[in-house]
């Protein structure tokens, strides 16, 4: 499985054709595949060793999901254009700028000229062809239409991967503020607090409620900080654990997110357009509804909505019309259901589909686009009140005073 390849680094030496000594560094997955490059450029190899490369190295040079979404697009344009797909392969893997770029691309064009299909090249050579992809290439090849499929992966990937830019977008904003104002809550418990609270002991008097308990808090922070943050920060790990090995407890995290306010419709409309751009392409694609729901529900990004969709796969596996097994799940709103009814009754399930991708991805990006105006109001309300407590508790025992004093 494509999985288990793993990109290595060799270090080499050899002799080149005009007798000069040269070394280098390149990527492969074996030996095997180092000296055969090697002998393509008619470099006598004479010596080749494995190879640990710097973390910024490695990381330079790491194939990421946008960079297949910039491949397929060059293939869908070269495919079209009448390029042969090895041909295309062989030009792309040439000029990519990264290295497992180039060792991965090269190793699919091996095994394409060995006889293999495309698709199960590239399901082989990485983990970022996924099934969803290598299922639309499977289809393409079968069809005779190539360069249509690998148009229509790029579009999607190209209109998924704005979606996800535009999310994170959205969580940067509030995120920033509630980290700054709880540095800032801390550093004053911690600094600020302490001397308020030397010069209200040398009043000898008693503090207002709400004055002590802050003073309180403070000196629990000073005293206990660092266990408080050693706990806090096992409680964070335990928690990152928890949810990336328990399936029920990522479930609920992924159910709370989509009842947060202002942030929950947002990462509900991405997740509802995901699915339906996915099960668009998979459907215009050839491939039958069963398997598109399948990988559409793979891609919502949600695995609440993931959920549902197995739950809606398993109604239209037993024969129930999908805009009625998607109302059963609970979860779709309902224009989407009404436009897949129409999409069902009209034979354009696909269109319609498409027309539901859009108009929530456009409801997100108005959202992301207007979220400082709508949560602007909610921070000033949220630092006032926190920094605004402080302070009035620090000044509630010299009103105090200057009106006993009055």
């Amino acid at each position: 499985m494509a999985k288990d390849r793993k990109i290595r680094y060799y270090r080499w030496r050899g002799i080149n054709p005009t007798g000069k000594r040269i070394s280098g560094v390149m990527l492969g997955f074996q030996e095997q595949e180092i000296r055969a490059k090697l002998s393509e450029q008619q470099i006598i190899v004479k010596k080749i060793k494995r190879h640990q490369p710097s973390t910024l190295s490695r990381r330079r040079n790491q194939l990421k999901a946008t960079d297949i979404t910039a491949i397929t697009r060059q293939l869908a344009t070269m495919v079209n254009s009448g390029v042969p797909v090895v041909q295309a392969l062989k030009l792309i893997s040439t000029s990519h700028h990264k290295a497992e770029g180039r060792a991965t691309l090269a190793m699919i064009t091996t095994q394409v000229e060995a006889g293999s299909t495309l698709s199960r090249a590239m399901h082989t050579s990485s983990p970022l062809f996924d099934d969803f992809y290598c299922d639309l290439v499977a289809t393409g090849e079968q069809t005779g239409h190539l360069a249509e499929a690998f148009n229509r992966l790029a579009t999607y990937r190209e209109k998924s991967e704005a979606m996800r830019k535009k999310v994170v977008k959205a969580m940067i904003y509030p995120t920033m503020v509630t980290l700054t104002a709880i540095i800032v809550t801390v550093m004053m418990l911690i600094f600020v607090i302490p001397q308020f609270a030397n010069i209200f002991k040398s009043f000898g008097a008693d503090l207002p409620w709400f004055t002590q308990r802050i003073i309180d808090t403070s000196n629990l922070m000073i005293s206990h900080g660092p266990y408080l943050a050693l706990g806090l920060l096992l409680a964070i790990i335990f928690a990152i654990t928890a949810y990336r090995k328990s399936d029920k407890h990522k479930l609920r995290v992924h159910r709370f997110l989509l009842v947060i306010p202002i942030m929950g419709p947002i990462l509900r409309k991405a997740a509802i357009a995901r699915f339906a751009r996915t099960l668009a392409t998979t459907f215009s694609s050839g491939i039958p509804l069963l398997s598109g729901l399948e990988a559409a529900g793979r891609t919502a990004g949600n695995r609440f909505i993931e959920q549902a969709i197995q739950g809606a796969h398993g109604n239209t596996a037993a024969g129930m019309p999908l805009n009625l097994a998607l109302r059963h799940s609970e979860v779709f709103p309902e224009l989407m259901l009404q436009m897949v009814m129409i999409g069902e009754e009209s034979g354009s399930i696909d269109d319609m589909l498409n027309k539901v991708a859009i108009n929530y991805e456009d409801d997100v990006d108005n959202t992301v686009d207007n979220l400082g105006k709508i949560i602007e109001p909610l921070i000033i309300l949220f630092l006032g009140g926190l920094i605004g407590g402080l302070l009035i508790a620090m000044y509630m025992p010299v009103f105090k005073l200057m009106s006993v004093v009055g």
